[in-house]
C-alpha cells in the first residue's frame, strides 16, 4: 500500500504540473485489446486491482475504480488501504465517472486521457457528459512516473495457411470492398489486432492468451498495408504476404503513413476501433473521414461469420478439447478418492493445460484457467494464481472454465462439479443453470433474430428461482484468435447485431451465491440454418463442445423430460465421437459417465 500512495501521488504532481485536474485510466492499450502487456497495466499498477476490467480515475485529493460485477468481490479484497473508492457499475446510486468528476473539481478545470487509449467514439461521447468540463489529450505521463515499467515486445509471427483458414487475403480484401461498397477512392483504418491477424492470415504470441501480432493495419481497393515488427516475419512470410497484396511495413511508421497517404481518399474507420490520436492523424491535413456504419466494423462482421473449412476446424479443436477433459476430470476423481491432501485450485488449473500439451497442435489456454471451489466459484473471473493454496475440501461445488487454442480452432468450456454432499438448494440451482443451458440449445428462430430476444431462454431457469446472473449469456469465439468476439452476443442488453449462420458463441447461464458457491455450465454452440418455408429462413443451433456433463446433483422432476432428452442425446453424441480416441479404461469411465437419465 505504500507503494501505491506514493505512485498516486507521483501522478498527482504530474497532474498539477499540466494544469488537469482529473485524469483517467482505463484498463486497455493502444488496440484496444481484452488482454494487454504489462506495459499497458497502468491502471493495476496505480491502485492494486488486477481484474481485467476497469476504470481509474485520479483528482487531486481522492482516486475511485469503475468495475462491473464480475469483479466486485475482488475488488473489494484488493483495494483496502490504497484510498481507492469501488465504485460498482450498474449499481442504484453508483454515480457515472462523468457526474463523479463534476461533483470534484471545480469548473473550468480538464480532464486528462491519453488520446492512444480512448477510441473516438468514447472521446465524443466523454466530451458531452463531461461538459462543461474540457477532456485535455495529454502524452503518456507513466513514461514518467513508472521507472521500471516493462517494455513493449514483439514475437515470432506465423503465418495461418488457407488449409486451415480457408480463406486468403486477396479473397478477403475483395469481400470487403463489396460489402464497404464506397464508390470513391478510400484508405480502410484497422486498429484491432484480431481484425488485423484475421485479413492477412497472420498469428503471433505478442498478446497474453491471444494469438495476434501487435499490429496496425489499412486496406484499399487494391491492397493492405500491414505495420507490424518487420523482424518477426520470416523472408518466406514476407514473400507470401507480398503475393497476397499485403505490403509489410514496421510498427513505428503507422502514424506518418496515415498523415502522409494521399489526401483525395476518404478515411474509413469504427469510431469506436481507432484511438482518438490515430484518427487526428488521419484527418490532420483536411482528409475526409467516413465513419462505418457496421456495428464494430466491417472486418469484425465478416470474422465472426466462419467459413465450411473453419467450422471443421471448430469440430475438430472439440475433439481434442474433449479428449483433454475426459482425461482432466479422471484424474479429478482418482485424487479425491485417494484423499489426496494437496489437490489445490492452481493444481488442477496447471493439470488441464498439461493434459492438453500432450497434443503437439495445442497452442496455449485462451484465457486465464479459472478453477474455484466453494465460495471461490461465486467470483466469475476467479483467478486460482497468487492467492495461496486453496485445497478441494469439504462439501461443494468445483468450477473450472478453460479454453485452448488449436491452429484449427478456440474452445471455452466451463463445467461445475459436484464434491461430496450437495444441499437441496444447491441442486435445484446446478438444475435450473443446467436447464437453462439446455433450454438455449434447444431453440429455433427466424433469421434476423438479435441474441436479446434468446437471452431469457437461458436466463429464465435460473430467473424461476428469484436469482439473477449479471454477465451476459454468450459471446462470440474467435477462429485460433480472440476468445471474446464481438460483434454478435446473447445477453439482456440489446444489441443490434442479429445471429446468422456461421457465427459462434458461448451459451454459459449461471448461480453465484456470494461467500457460497457458484455453478455455471457453458457449451459453444453454433448458429446455422434449420430450415426455409413460406414464412422464411429458420435458424437453429449446433453445440460444438464434446465434454461430459456431470449429472450427480441434476434433480430429474426439475429438468423435465424435454431437457432429459437433450442431455441423453448430447451425452450419446459425444460418447460416439471421444470414444474412438481414448484407451480401454477411458472408454469405460466416459461410458458411465454418459448414462442416459430415465
Amino acid at each position: 500500500m505504500k507503494n501505491i500512495k506514493e505512485r498516486l501521488t507521483a501522478l498527482r504532481s504530474f497532474l498539477k504540473e499540466n494544469s488537469i485536474g482529473a485524469f483517467i485510466i482505463p484498463s486497455t492499450d493502444h488496440h484496444f485489446g481484452e488482454y494487454i502487456q504489462k506495459h499497458f497495466s497502468c491502471r493495476e499498477w496505480l491502485c492494486g486491482f488486477t481484474g481485467s476490467a476497469g476504470t481509474l480515475v485520479v483528482t487531486e485529493h481522492k482516486a475511485a475504480l469503475w468495475t462491473d460485477s464480475r469483479y466486485f468481490v475482488q475488488a473489494r479484497q484488493e483495494l483496502p488501504g490504497s484510498e481507492v473508492e469501488l465504485m460498482k457499475m450498474r449499481i442504484a446510486g453508483t454515480p457515472s465517472i462523468p457526474d463523479w468528476i463534476k461533483g470534484e473539481v471545480g469548473a473550468g478545470s480538464f480532464v486528462g486521457i491519453d488520446p492512444m487509449l480512448f477510441s473516438k467514439g468514447e472521446f465524443e461521447t466523454l466530451s458531452g457528459e463531461l461538459y462543461p468540463l474540457k477532456l485535455k489529450l495529454t502524452d503518456d505521463p507513466f513514461k514518467e512516473i513508472w521507472r521500471d515499467r516493462p517494455p513493449v515486445t514483439f514475437k515470432k509471427a506465423t503465418l495461418e495457411d488457407i488449409s486451415v483458414g480457408g480463406c486468403d487475403s486477396k479473397s478477403k480484401l475483395k469481400l470487403l470492398f463489396q460489402k464497404l461498397n464506397i464508390e470513391k477512392d478510400f484508405i480502410y483504418i484497422l486498429c484491432s489486432c484480431d481484425d488485423i491477424a484475421w485479413l492477412c492470415n497472420i498469428r503471433g504470441t505478442d498478446i497474453p492468451f491471444n494469438p495476434l501480432v501487435i499490429s496496425y493495419a489499412a486496406f484499399t481497393k487494391e491492397k493492405i498495408y500491414l505495420f507490424a515488427c518487420a523482424e518477426a516475419f520470416s523472408q518466406d512470410d514476407k514473400s507470401i504476404l507480398s503475393n497476397s497484396s499485403v505490403e509489410l511495413n514496421n510498427y513505428s511508421e503507422f502514424s506518418e503513413f496515415i498523415k502522409g497517404f494521399n489526401q483525395d481518399y476518404i478515411r474509413v474507420a469504427p469510431i469506436d476501433k481507432i484511438s482518438v490520436k490515430i484518427f487526428n492523424d488521419a484527418v490532420s491535413s483536411g482528409a475526409a473521414f467516413f465513419p462505418d456504419p457496421v456495428r464494430g466494423g466491417v472486418t469484425a462482421s465478416q470474422k465472426a461469420v466462419k467459413n465450411s473449412v473453419e467450422i471443421d476446424g471448430f469440430r475438430k479443436a472439440m475433439l481434442y478439447d474433449g479428449v483433454a477433459w475426459v482425461k482432466f476430470w479422471i484424474y479429478l476423481e482418482e485424487e479425491l478418492k485417494r484423499g489426496a491432501q494437496n489437490l489445490t485450485e492452481e493444481l488442477l488449473a496447471n493439470k488441464i493445460g498439461e493434459i492438453r500439451a500432450e497434443y503437439s497442435e495445442y497452442k496455449g489456454e485462451s484465457f486465464s484457467p479459472i478453477v474455484a471451489f466453494g465460495e471461490n466459484g461465486a467470483l466469475p473471473h476467479y483467478s486460482p494464481f497468487g492467492n495461496g493454496p486453496v485445497k478441494i475440501l469439504g462439501d461443494s461445488f468445483l468450477l473450472v472454465d478453460t479454453g485452448a487454442h488449436y491452429p484449427f480452432g478456440t474452445t471455452d468450456t466451463t463445467r461445475t462439479f459436484a464434491i461430496g454432499s450437495l444441499t437441496q438448494e444447491q441442486r435445484r440451482d446446478y438444475t435450473l443453470v443446467l436447464k437453462g443451458m439446455i433450454n438455449l440449445s434447444m431453440a429455433r428462430f427466424i433469421k434476423g433474430t438479435r441474441g436479446a430476444s434468446l437471452d431469457f431462454l437461458a436466463r429464465g431457469a435460473v430467473s424461476s428461482a428469484g436469482k439473477i446472473y449479471t454477465h451476459g449469456t454468450g459471446h462470440g469465439i474467435g477462429h485460433n484468435l480472440c476468445v471474446h468476439e464481438g460483434p454478435q452476443s446473447i445477453r439482456m442488453e440489446e444489441n443490434p447485431v442479429p445471429l446468422e449462420p456461421g457465427m459462434v458463441i458461448s451459451n454459459e447461464p449461471a448461480i453465484y451465491e456470494e461467500g457460497s458457491y457458484g455453478i455455471r455450465i457453458e457449451n459453444t454452440i453454433m448458429c446455422k440454418k434449420w430450415v426455409e418455408n413460406r414464412y422464411g429462413e429458420f435458424y437453429e443451433f449446433e453445440t460444438l463442445t464434446l465434454v461430459p456433463i456431470d449429472i450427480t446433483p441434476v434433480d430429474k422432476q426439475l429438468l423435465g423430460a424435454e431437457a432429459i432428452q437433450w442431455l441423453n442425446s448430447y451425452h450419446s453424441f459425444l460418447y460416439e465421437k471421444l470414444s474412438v480416441l481414448l484407451n480401454q479404461r477411458e472408454r469405460e469411465w466416459l461410458s458411465v459417465k454418459t448414462l442416459h437419465i430415465d
